[in-house]
């Protein structure tokens, strides 16, 4: 398919086939655009409902172009935590859930931009807790396999992805881009990728995409973007292993319990700053993060149990009513 034909078809509101989105993924991760068709294209595709062969092409073009890392020599697969959309209004917990992993010693990657022009993203807030970006694969690899923790920003690991990311400055958008970042995977399948959904209709798709592909997923819907469970009201978290679905926690209708005191402020410091509360146990574990924490322990093999992990994950955060 000629950059031509996809921009008709685009256009016309038309289908790609799962060939003819990777070849244009491709492209555009390859900056092999001209840059007026790139703008053009890339604005058709904002607008876009993703199909499941376009996805299916679209991450196997960014899979191809993903620099790898070894998975730490431990029991439990790796966590793959994205964070490129950033928070406005509430905080940003991605950083909360990596932390809490690894004091599991779970090896968590996290990964995303350094910053986000409309709001806060994981990596700022890391940045205040002492975690800096990792800025080549080999310190992201000692960093794995030393510390159980690194956030590497997207320009280590994809550099044509950060390049569309990039554009967002300029364009005023680039959700194509976003919803790409979800599916980066250094550890080819190794992992354990946390999946954000924006809403029923996408975790559908999400699901029967990672049906079909090699590796473990865990399923959330969330507004903001983040890879981490709404501390207010928990959403549905669905494991996705090996062709099968399995929901672990149900979506809360409503907030069930008592909201806690989170941040001051939703800023990178404030949030900071409550994290290392909560780490020390002043403050109590948001009790869909304990349940997110629970379901990573059974997703990454951790243990084969998941009232072992709800268990092992109500007495290390200090909660007792995860389950």
């Amino acid at each position: 398919m000629t950059l031509l034909h996809a921009f008709k078809s685009l256009s016309r509101k038309e289908r790609l086939s799962e060939e003819g989105a990777r070849r244009l993924t491709a492209a555009l991760l390859d900056e092999g655009v001209p840059e007026l068709e790139e703008g053009a294209i890339l604005a058709l595709l904002e607008e876009r409902v993703d199909d499941m062969g376009e996805l299916k092409g679209s991450s196997s073009a960014l899979a191809e172009r993903c620099f790898h890392l070894e998975p730490p020599r431990s029991g439990a697969r790796p966590v793959i935590l994205p964070s490129h959309a950033g928070t406005l209004e509430d905080a940003n917990l991605t950083a909360l859930v990596a932390l809490s992993l690894q004091r599991l010693n779970v090896p968590v990657l996290v990964h995303g931009v350094l910053s986000a022009s409309r709001g806060v993203v994981a990596g700022q807030v890391l940045r205040e807790l002492g975690v800096l970006p990792c800025v080549t694969l080999s310190q992201a690899q000692k960093e794995l396999d030393a510390n159980r923790l690194a956030f590497v920003p997207t320009a280590v690991l994809a550099p044509g992805l950060a390049y569309l990311l990039a554009l967002r400055s300029r364009l005023g958008f680039c959700g194509f881009a976003e919803r790409l970042t979800r599916f980066v995977d250094p550890f080819c399948g190794s992992s354990l990728v946390v999946l954000a959904a924006s809403d029923e209709r996408e975790r559908a798709m999400l699901r029967v995409f990672a049906q079909d592909t090699d590796g473990a997923f865990l399923l959330l819907e969330a507004q903001h973007g983040e890879a981490f469970a709404d501390p207010h009201c928990r959403p549905a978290l669905e494991l996705v292993r090996n062709g099968m679905c399995e929901l672990l926690f149900a979506a809360e209708a409503t907030p069930a319990r008592a909201v806690l005191n989170g941040p001051a402020a939703p800023d990178a410091r404030a949030t900071a700053a409550w994290i290392r509360h909560v780490l020390r146990g002043e403050m109590p574990l948001p009790l869909p993060i304990v349940n997110q924490v629970a379901c990573c322990l059974y997703g990454t093999g951790y243990t084969v149990d998941m009232n072992q992990a709800k268990a092992i994950a109500a007495v290390e955060t200090g909660s007792l009513l995860a389950a």
